[in-house]
C-alpha cells in the first residue's frame, strides 16, 4: 500500500503532482477517496487487492481530504499476515530475465484488474433516462463539489463517479453513449479527460481542464464547479472592509536560525558574486524578509550539490546551508562529491537537535556524532569549526564564517543550539 497526499494548490508543496499519473505509468491500482469513510473503507480493501492482483496499490489523498476529520465506521482489525519470504525470490531479484517475465505477468494481469475496477462499488454511473443533454464524470474530492452544486440543476444530469482506477470503460462508454456532452470535473491534472478523448467513438464535446472550462492549476472549489456546470455565481457576504495585513510564515522568536542568518547576511555585504543555496527546512524561511538570505531551496540535500556546481561556475562566495537533519537525510553523498573535488565552498550546517519543520521529531545522530561524520567524509579539520548560534555571539559567528569563505577550498561550519519549540517541550516534560 502506497499512501500519497497531492497537493492541489500547492499550500505546502512546490509541484501540484498527480500520483494517478504514477500509478497509470505502473499498470496498477489507483483507489482516490472522496470522504474521510471511503479513505478507512479503501484503504483496508487495498491491502486484499494488493494479495489477489500481486501489485501495489496507491492510495491518492489530497490536501483537502488530508487535513480534516470525521467519524468513521470501522470494522473488527484482522489479524496481520504470518511473517513468511516471497515464494518466488525472482521477484525481488531485478535483473533483465527476471524483469521480463515480471513484465509480461503484470500485462497478464491486467484483465482481471480492469474488471475489478469494471465492477467495484467505487465507480457508480446513475443515468438519467428523462435527460441525455449532460452528463458529469466526476474523480475522488471533485464529487463533494459537485454534489454541492447539484441541487440546483434542472434536469440532475447523468453522473459517474470514478474512485478506483484504472479507468471503468465500459461504464464511461455508456455515460457517453447516453448524453449529447460531458463535463469532467477532477482534482489534479486532467488525466481522465485526456484518456476520455481517446475513447469516444466520434467527435463529442467533452468540457473540462483541456477546454478551459475549469482551471489547469490550482485547486478546485464549488465556485469553479458552479462555473462550469453553467450555474449563477454565488454572491459573497462581505464581513468586513478593513484591511487584513499579511501574515507570511516565519521564523519563531529567539530561534537560532536567526542568528545564524543575521551573521551570513553581514558577512555577504559587498559580493557581487556571491550564491546561497539552501535545503528543506524551517530555515528555508531565510529566502523571506527580513533575512533575505538564500537564493535556492530545490529539494532535500540539494543545496550542497548546487552549491558545488555554482563554484565551479566560478560564483564566490558559495555557500550552502542545510539543516541537521537534512543533511543525515540526503546532504552526506553531494558533500563527499565536494570534498573529493575540494569545493571552493562553504557548507553551513544549522544544528538545532530535531527535525523541527515536521514536529520535532528526533534526528538520527547527536551533535557530536555530525561532527564526527563530516569529518569522515574527509573535510579538512583545519576548516571545519562549530560554534553556538546566539544572539550574543553573531560577531563571532560571521568572524569565523568570513575566514572559511577566504579559504580557497572547502570548508564546514556547523551552527549549533536547540531548537526553541523543542527546549520548551522538554521543560515543560521535566517540570511535569
Amino acid at each position: 500500500m502506497v499512501a500519497v497526499a497531492d497537493d492541489p494548490g500547492m499550500h505546502s508543496s512546490q509541484n501540484e503532482q498527480d500520483t494517478r499519473y504514477f500509478a497509470d505509468f505502473a499498470h496498477t491500482i489507483c483507489l482516490e477517496p472522496a470522504t474521510q469513510q471511503q479513505a478507512y473503507d479503501m484503504t483496508r480493501e487495498g491491502f486484499d487487492l494488493s494479495e489477489r492482483f500481486q501489485v501495489p496499490v496507491v492510495i491518492r489523498l489530497v490536501t483537502r481530504l488530508a487535513h480534516s476529520r470525521a467519524v468513521v465506521q470501522v470494522k473488527p482489525p484482522r489479524p496481520e499476515n504470518d511473517l513468511r519470504k516471497a515464494p518466488d525470490p525472482s521477484k525481488w531479484i531485478l535483473l533483465p530475465g527476471n524483469a521480463r517475465k515480471g513484465w509480461q505477468a503484470l500485462l497478464d494481469r491486467l484483465p482481471d484488474i480492469r474488471e475489478y475496477t469494471e465492477t467495484c462499488v467505487h465507480n457508480v454511473l446513475t443515468l438519467n433516462a428523462d435527460d441525455r443533454t449532460l452528463g458529469v464524470i466526476t474523480t475522488g474530492t471533485a464529487r463533494n463539489y459537485f454534489l454541492e452544486c447539484a441541487g440546483q440543476l434542472k434536469p440532475m444530469p447523468s453522473h459517474l463517479h470514478v474512485g478506483a482506477y484504472p479507468l471503468p470503460v465500459q461504464k464511461i462508454r455508456k455515460l457517453l453513449d447516453h448524453v449529447e456532452r460531458v463535463l469532467v470535473i477532477e482534482e489534479g491534472y486532467p488525466l481522465l479527460e485526456g484518456q476520455l478523448r481517446g475513447l469516444l467513438p466520434e467527435i463529442k464535446p467533452i468540457a473540462g481542464k483541456l477546454s478551459g472550462e475549469l482551471p489547469l492549476a490550482g485547486e478546485l472549489n464549488t465556485d469553479l464547479v458552479r462555473k462550469a456546470l453553467g450555474l449563477s455565481e454565488r454572491t459573497a457576504t462581505v464581513l468586513t472592509t478593513l484591511p487584513l495585513p499579511g501574515r507570511p510564515p516565519q521564523l519563531c522568536s529567539g530561534c537560532p536560525h536567526q542568528d545564524s542568518f543575521k551573521a551570513l547576511k553581514d558577512v555577504l555585504k559587498g559580493f557581487d558574486h556571491s550564491l546561497v543555496s539552501a535545503d528543506i527546512g524551517c530555515y528555508t524561511l531565510g529566502a523571506l524578509p527580513p533575512y533575505e538570505a538564500i537564493e535556492s531551496c530545490v529539494c532535500m540535500g540539494a543545496s550542497v550539490g548546487l552549491a558545488k556546481g555554482a563554484a565551479e561556475a566560478g560564483f564566490h562566495p558559495t555557500v550552502a546551508v542545510i539543516g541537521d537533519s537534512t543533511f543525515l537525510h540526503s546532504g552526506v553523498t553531494p558533500l563527499m562529491d565536494a570534498v573529493a573535488a575540494d569545493a571552493n565552498m562553504t557548507l553551513l550546517i544549522l544544528d538545532n537537535g530535531t527535525v523541527g519543520m515536521t514536529g520535532g521529531q528526533p534526528t538520527m545522530l547527536s551533535s557530536s556524532g555530525i561532527e564526527k561524520l563530516v569529518l569522515g567524509t574527509g573535510v579538512n579539520p583545519e576548516h571545519f569549526k562549530v560554534i553556538e548560534a546566539h544572539p550574543k555571539k553573531t560577531a563571532q559567528m560571521a568572524e569565523v564564517i568570513r575566514k572559511e569563505i577566504d579559504h580557497r577550498g572547502l570548508s564546514v561550519i556547523i551552527m549549533v543550539r536547540e531548537c526553541l519549540e523543542t527546549a520548551r517541550r522538554s521543560k515543560k516534560k521535566v517540570a511535569s
